[in-house]
């Protein structure tokens, strides 16, 4: 019993990162019909960022502890991935926004390039290792299981960041903007609604999120490397499409399952079965539910 719910910790912390980076997926394809290939190399971009400003030495002169310099590097990282994400969609999406599907899905791929060789030329190809102090090495056992400082900081940080995404967007005007976009957009304009503005705040919030996934993985597994955006990217992409792609709540159910998947799968199989485990899941849920688990809530337009 102790081994299950030590899998269930385990699966709630990699599920947490999964579903922090499929929201990113789910909103920009909710809204604009566009898978962005990119999203997975700005998450990790905000681990190279987040481990430039620690190996930095800046946080050192900031008073008030490590608590107080971990939030100062996550608001660095998502403010400067947050304008990386701004950057993307002006310069790679808005020229293509009415062109056919296919050209903006291979501009998407091109910024995905481009973002993980810059990485890879600006940091180097060899794996990059975070500092081991970065926070405090105490662990707890709760309920049979041991679960670290770094699994509650990413399990609540992640759910907290889920709860302010749902209340955001159900209980804003901002909100409303983009469930009326994702709808439709002309209609949207017809009532008022500015959606380049509705679509640069996609492109911040997705971004933003994916900055703090990022960091997460980076906190965790201490290293961090220029691939890591694929890697993780793809899980979180199939996450989106078995929680229902453009749903934003699928998108955090997806993560959520698809982490305790690989857990238990890594727990009582092996983990180098868990690309077998993940696309396996993937094909069982789309042969039951195609539109995924909680369906596609995005009309289309006849």
């Amino acid at each position: 019993m102790d081994f299950i719910w030590q899998q269930v910790v385990n699966g709630l912390t990699v599920g947490g990162i999964y579903a922090l980076i499929a929201l990113g997926y789910t909103m920009v394809y909710g809204v604009m019909k566009l898978i962005n290939f990119a999203h997975g190399d700005l998450c990790a971009l905000g681990a190279f960022i987040g481990l430039t400003v620690l190996s930095s030495g800046f946080l050192s002169h900031i008073p008030g502890g490590a608590i107080i310099a971990l939030v100062v590097v996550f608001m660095l990282t998502i403010i400067v991935v947050a304008i990386a994400g701004t950057l993307l969609e002006r310069i790679a999406y808005r020229p293509l926004r009415k062109a056919n599907r296919l050209s903006p899905m291979v501009s998407a791929l091109g910024a995905s390039m481009l973002i993980e060789n810059g990485m890879m030329l600006i940091w180097g190809p060899n794996v990059r290792v975070f500092p081991a102090d970065v926070l405090p090495e105490k662990n707890w056992v709760i309920g049979g299981a041991s679960i670290s400082f770094v699994q509650i900081l990413i399990i609540l940080g992640a759910f907290l960041l889920m709860a302010g995404l749902h209340l955001f967007v159900n209980h804003t005007r901002l909100g409303t903007a983009i469930r009326a976009a994702a709808i439709d957009q002309d209609a949207a304009r017809l009532m008022g609604i500015n959606v380049n503005r509705v679509i640069g705040t996609v492109f911040v919030i997705g971004p933003a999120l994916g900055a703090v996934s990022g960091l997460f993985i980076g906190i965790y597994y201490h290293q961090t490397y220029f691939t890591m955006g694929w890697s993780y990217g793809i899980n979180a992409f199939i996450a989106a499409i078995i929680g229902g792609i453009g749903n934003i709540p699928g998108a955090m159910l997806g993560g959520l399952l698809l982490g305790l998947a690989n857990a238990f799968g890594a727990g009582y199989i092996s983990s180098s079965w868990q690309d077998a485990i993940t696309f396996g899941l993937l094909i069982a849920i789309l042969m039951v539910r195609p539109s995924g688990l909680l369906g596609e809530r995005v009309a289309n337009k006849v």
